[in-house]
């Protein structure tokens, strides 16, 4: 099942509208830097970090003499409210707390007041805001095209997925309309929304492969946090425990108790920071930040040997895309709308792509492509930082409205036309297939090297024994 159909919400009208009280606040989050209140911790919130500018040993301007032809931006949702079932966690933990203790002190003084509001799953008002920014900086960033052309965009049906790409197109199309004021005649622009039903063939959102949703592979990631957790909990628990008597707060508390300062943060319109947050260290979100990472790699990464699997769909796409031919796919792909012109158009007259998914797929895919794949395997007893695997971490890679763009430029002093990948505003080095100083690889080098998912990594092994 699949919808073809323009998708708008007036109601995200608001945030452009003059002298709007949401815009008027102050906050600090920006179109060209992203979040940036205290990053000493924000940063290191794992997938629930807003998004954040990267640091960049590569340059993510566009080199000298060279002209983008061909970008690709594949987007997380903006930030949410918690899950249904930990929204359910969180406020069992929450009453515990308030019901066993009886005074609250010092930096625990704002839980005498607190109450539990968080919702369940739904785009917050600040995640939309993150989204209209996210669709103006791509404008920005490629105005030859951007003015010329409009993104082929397509999303996952989830609401919240849905709801982020409205929010792009609405920042994109501001943007577009600001810029000399060229008019927009396409918008609001039309959105393919693939169905996650159960079934349903969808590169954007896994769940086909039984072996890996139902299998032993399934547990590899919890039991690595639960490695870990056992590691950097302990002693903040026992300090939680001690400010907050009676409480009696278990490991996993902790967990949650820490997973409640993103969240409240950006429960806020202008991203106010909670006051969760300063009940831990900088060093003690690092940890938590690790605690994230281990999820992500032994999930849907390279630590999961099905992980990168359900990546192969979305990557045999791009390669499609990248290359102007049809889909070669035996995996996640919907055949019915890749071999339709009108849900799966290729060609020059389409440079701009622009898809919208979840934090685990978009793992999932940098691993089908072979990112990061000079990351070793994360020790699940021992703290190791983006930088010292290798740019990989979750608040890197995945964070709320993280974006990735994968760009084809042309150069003058080039004969073949290169590939850059860039995530979160961080040029990937490329090294898999032999990357220059600025981060390129030949088209031809940048493909050739996609032989896992041109061979649909080990989607044989998905559904073995169930004949």
């Amino acid at each position: 099942m699949f919808v073809f159909a323009t998708v708008f919400g007036l109601i995200y009208l608001a945030f452009l509208v003059a002298g709007n009280p949401i815009a008027a606040r102050k906050t600090c989050d920006s179109v060209n830097q992203g979040y940036q209140c205290q990053p000493e911790i924000s940063h290191h919130w794992g997938q629930y970090s807003p998004y954040f500018l990267v640091p960049s040993e590569i340059s993510a301007k566009v080199p000298p003499q060279c002209e983008i032809t061909f970008v690709q931006i594949l987007s997380r949702h903006g930030a949410r409210d918690p899950t249904a079932s930990k929204t359910a966690t969180y406020n069992d933990t929450i009453e515990k707390i308030k019901s066993n203790v009886k005074n609250f002190t010092g930096d625990y003084a704002f839980l005498a007041d607190y109450e539990y509001t968080l919702g369940a799953d739904q785009l917050t008002v600040f995640g939309e805001q993150e989204m209209i920014n996210s669709g103006t900086k791509f404008f920005d960033r490629y105005p030859d095209l951007a003015q010329r052309y409009t993104p082929f965009i397509r999303s996952s049906s989830e609401s919240r997925v849905v709801e982020s790409a409205q929010n792009f197109s609405q920042g994109y199309h501001q943007a577009k309309i600001s810029n000399r004021k060229a008019k927009d005649p396409s918008y609001p622009y039309p959105i393919v929304v693939i169905s996650e039903d159960t079934g349903s063939n969808n590169t954007l959102n896994h769940g086909l492969c039984t072996a890996f949703e139902d299998g032993p592979d399934s547990s590899i990631a919890s039991n690595a946090q639960k490695t870990w957790q056992s590691v950097f909990t302990p002693p903040i628990t026992t300090r939680l425990n001690a400010n907050l008597p009676g409480a009696n707060l278990s490991s996993q508390d902790t967990i949650s108790i820490m997973d409640l300062c993103p969240f409240n943060t950006i429960a806020s319109p202008t991203g106010q920071v909670s006051p969760f947050c300063a009940l831990f260290t900088e060093q003690e979100w690092r940890e938590y930040d690790y605690y994230e990472t281990l999820n992500k790699y032994y999930g849907y990464s390279y630590g999961n040997p099905l992980g990168p699997t359900q990546g192969v769909g979305f990557t045999n796409e791009l390669i499609a895309r990248m290359t102007d031919h049809a889909v070669m796919d035996e995996t996640s792909t919907n055949r019915t709308l890749d071999d339709s012109k009108t849900t799966f158009p290729l060609g020059k007259g389409h440079p701009l792509y622009a898809d919208f998914s979840h934090d685990n797929d978009i793992t999932a895919i940098f691993s089908a492509l072979g990112l990061y794949n000079n990351t070793s395997p994360l020790s699940n007893t021992t703290i190791e930082s983006a930088a010292q695997a290798n740019g990989y971490s979750a608040s890197w890679t995945v964070p709320f409205a993280a974006r990735a763009y994968f760009e084809k430029m042309s150069c003058m002093s080039k004969q073949e036309e290169l590939v850059r990948v860039i995530v979160n505003d961080r040029v990937l080095p490329l090294t898999e297939c032999g990357g220059d100083k600025l981060g390129r690889c030949k088209l031809s080098s940048f493909i050739g090297g996609l032989t896992f998912a041109m061979g649909d990594g080990f989607w044989d092994q998905c559904f073995a024994g169930e004949m």
